[in-house]
This record gives structure tokens, C-alpha cells and sequence, in this order.
């Protein structure tokens, strides 16, 4: 890319935040101005981007026309989306919002590069690109080509999914309650960020129970697989809030139109974009969140064909939630709409 861009980050200093300013000078973005953005608590205060501080300014309704922003990457929370994304859109840039707040929206693209990268076209009818769920985005990486080679017929997935996942404060609750636990004092431990102590625990709950006894996370990974692979999906999920800090997992079972092999299954995925194959378990190889940690990549394994109906395949799908289900998306859709816009 010939063209430099000025680049703001909204929740800069947030979990997801860091992670983007990260991303974005691995990757060597094409930066001219990079512009952290966050709420008047936060103005004022520095984040480190390419070896400098740089201070974060207060998100305004003008700070993006001020600042010329042609990029702006959204990581605050859905209501801030929903106030100040119409402002960067006005000022002229293109708005990637990684809350769920776009997310379903008809006239807006929802986006993972490597499934349907040319849904970005789309992003011309409200200037906004939306970033799917971190439990979505890994698993349709890993849908997509097995989809292609075989026609999904119906998924049903368990998550496994980490305390990232609710934001920095849900990361230290679960570090204040371990130290609880050494300390003898497990049952005296702050419980807040969750519905139930999430230490020495899992809780079978993310988000709110809808009326037809899912989730909303649960029926996010269901709306969200539909609109992405452009296809009904028969897709039932059950998510799950375990006591680790980073790195969400899931099992899952897809039923195809044909018989499957397992060892075709497994070169299919080792050649898909950004997806790794860990398939050894008699080496006891396999994904894991502490391999996928700080990891732009998708981990597969424990792939195998269902012992009664060959036309099933069981696997593990591990993928680090603050990278692939949020902050490298959001960049690799940033990289992937600048490449077309110089293209034109």
C-alpha cells in the first residue's frame, strides 16, 4: 500500500485497544497519524505506539473531523459505537466497530477476511464495517473451508471461553479470587463481573437468557455464522465462561451433505488462511489457550469422524480472543479495505 492513513483507535487503553495499537505496528500499517481515543476519565493519559507515548484525547463528536480520521477502529462498548460512529462516519472515515452493536444491522457488511472478504465492498451504504463475535470468528474460519469442501449441514458447538472475554475487570476478578483461594479466604472473594465466582468454577452463562432458554452470546454465534457464510446453518451453541485469562476454546461437531475423512479434513484446514493444524494427540499435541496466547492464528485438532455417522466431524478450535475474535479481525479488515480502496 502506497497511502498513509490517520488512524484512530476509540477504547485505546482498553483490553481490545492495546491490542489493536499492537496489531497495527506489527503489521506495519500504513500509519501517517495514529489518533487513541477514549472516554474524559482516560484524555490525557499515554499509550505506547512504534516506541512512543503518545496521549490519549477525549472521544468527542468532532475529534474525528478535527483530526482528519480516515480509519476508526471501535472498541469501547456498544452504546459509545452507537453515539460515535454516525460522527467518524460524517467526518469521513470508514468505522470498523468491534461491539455488537452493528452487527446484524441489514445494510452493514459483518466481516471476517478470511471467509468473506468482499462483503467489505458493502461498507459504502453507512460507512461501517462490523467485527462478529471473538467465539464466532474462529469458528468460522475453520467452517468456511470444510464448508466449501463438503456442505455444512447442521453445528453444534461448546465454548470454553475466557474472562478476557468480559473486559479487564473480569480478568483481575479472577485474579483477586485465586489469591483468595491461597489465602483461605475463596468464600469472602468479590464476586461482580459475574453472576457467580468464576474461580475454581465454570458458569454456564454468557450474557443475558433470552425466552427461548439460549443466551445472547449463544444466539450471536447462530445469527452471526448465517450472515457471514451467507447460509442457514443449523447451529446450536452452548457457551461457557471457564477461569482462565485469555484464550477462548470450543468443541464442535458439524454434520456435512457426504462421508468425510478425517485425514483430508486435516489438509484441507492446514492449507486454510491463518489457521493452524495441531492434530498429534498420541504426541499429546493438540490447541490449547496458552499456545494461542498473543497469536494472530487459529488453532485446530482432536479432529475426528463421529464413531456412528461418517458424515460427522468432532474438533477442538482454540484461538486467542483479544487477537483473532477481536484486535487482529479488526486490523486484517482495515488492511483488506485499503487494499481495495487503492485498487479502484
Amino acid at each position: 500500500m502506497s497511502k498513509k492513513y490517520n488512524v484512530a483507535v476509540v477504547g485505546a487503553n482498553g483490553a481490545v485497544g492495546e491490542e489493536i495499537l499492537s496489531i497495527l505496528e506489527e503489521v506495519d500499517f500504513p500509519i501517517n497519524k495514529i489518533v487513541p481515543l477514549a472516554s474524559s476519565r482516560s484524555a490525557g493519559k499515554t499509550v505506547t505506539f512504534a516506541g512512543k507515548d503518545i496521549v490519549i484525547k477525549e472521544l468527542t463528536d468532532t475529534v474525528f473531523e478535527e483530526e482528519e480520521v480516515e480509519i476508526a477502529l471501535f472498541s469501547a462498548g456498544g452504546s459509545v459505537s452507537a453515539q460515535f460512529a454516525p460522527s467518524a462516519v460524517r467526518a469521513g472515515a470508514v468505522v470498523i466497530d468491534n461491539t455488537s452493536h452493528f452487527r446484524m444491522d441489514a445494510h452493514i457488511p459483518l466481516v471476517v477476511p478470511e471467509v468473506n472478504p468482499e462483503d467489505i465492498a458493502q461498507w459504502r451504504k453507512s460507512g461501517i464495517v462490523a467485527n462478529p463475535n471473538c467465539s464466532t470468528i474462529q469458528m468460522v474460519q475453520v467452517l468456511k473451508p470444510l464448508d466449501d469442501a463438503y456442505s455444512i449441514q447442521r453445528v453444534d458447538v461448546s465454548t470454553y471461553q475466557a474472562t478476557s472475554g468480559a473486559g479487564k475487570t473480569a480478568m483481575e476478578e479472577l485474579v483477586n479470587q485465586m489469591q483468595s483461594f491461597f489465602t483461605f479466604k475463596l468464600d469472602e472473594a468479590e464476586v461482580k463481573a459475574f453472576a457467580h465466582r468464576i474461580a475454581l468454577n465454570v458458569i454456564p452463562q454468557i450474557d443475558k437468557f433470552l425466552d427461548n432458554g439460549y443466551t445472547k452470546e449463544e444466539m450471536k454465534m447462530v445469527n452471526e455464522t448465517t450472515k457471514i457464510m451467507h447460509k442457514e446453518i443449523p447451529l446450536s451453541a452452548t457457551c461457557v465462561r471457564v477461569p482462565t485469562l485469555r484464550g477462548h476454546a470450543e468443541a464442535v461437531s458439524v454434520k456435512f451433505a457426504c462421508e468425510v475423512d478425517a485425514d483430508a479434513a486435516r489438509e484441507i484446514l492446514k492449507n486454510a488462511p491463518n489457521v493452524v493444524l495441531l492434530d498429534k494427540p498420541e504426541e499429546s499435541i493438540y490447541p490449547m489457550p496458552s499456545l494461542a496466547l498473543e497469536k494472530n492464528e487459529t488453532f485446530v485438532g482432536r479432529i475426528r469422524v463421529d464413531n456412528f455417522d461418517k458424515t460427522m466431524l468432532h474438533m477442538f478450535i482454540v484461538a486467542d480472543n483479544l487477537r483473532v475474535g477481536a484486535a487482529t479481525n479488526a486490523v486484517r479488515i482495515a488492511q483488506k479495505w485499503a487494499e481495495m480502496e487503492e485498487e479502484k
